[in-house]
């Protein structure tokens, strides 16, 4: 299953630990992870915004670049959200030929797929990984079941 992770997930996994940490973890475990130059600059704009980015927050987003596949954004995705960062994500989805965009964005979320490819919450995708049935992605590979791992103690709904 190939995903693209967005921005607000990825900074939730790296700056806390908690549910999205372990969604992330269990995703590289899983999945082809989808990412553009675009999207890591957000990534460290905002993490050098909101913490002083020492070099543990280098090593860790230079780590996690290093487990991603890199496309170029679709030019032709503009306009389907209000934010264009949120067209990014989109877009380099759609470059990436993903299976589905992991997000806590609300607009993104509202769109629910785009293109084929399904828009889910840390949540919806972590049940998608860990659930007890197959996974059949947009190219018709089969995952098998998983053992039906439970959310982490404290998870958020």
């Amino acid at each position: 299953m190939r995903i693209v992770v967005d921005t607000n997930v990825l900074y939730a996994a790296l700056v806390a630990k908690g549910f999205c940490e372990d969604v992330v973890d269990e995703a590289v475990g899983q999945c082809e992870i989808i990412w553009s130059r675009p999207i890591q600059h957000e990534l460290a704009d905002l993490l050098h915004r909101k913490h002083p980015s020492g070099p543990g927050t280098r090593t860790a987003t230079a780590a996690w670049a290093e487990l991603c596949h890199f496309v170029e954004p679709d030019r032709d995705v503009r306009g389907v959200c209000r934010d264009p960062d949120d067209d990014l994500v989109l877009a380099t989805a759609v470059a990436g030929e993903a299976d589905c965009v992991v997000t806590g964005d609300d607009d993104l979320l509202a769109l629910g797929a785009y293109r084929g490819i399904r828009i889910l919450s840390p949540r919806q995708f972590w049940e998608l990984l860990t659930g007890p049935g197959p996974i059949t992605d947009t190219r018709g590979v089969v995952r098998p079941p998983r053992s039906g791992r439970s959310p982490p103690a404290g998870a958020a709904p």
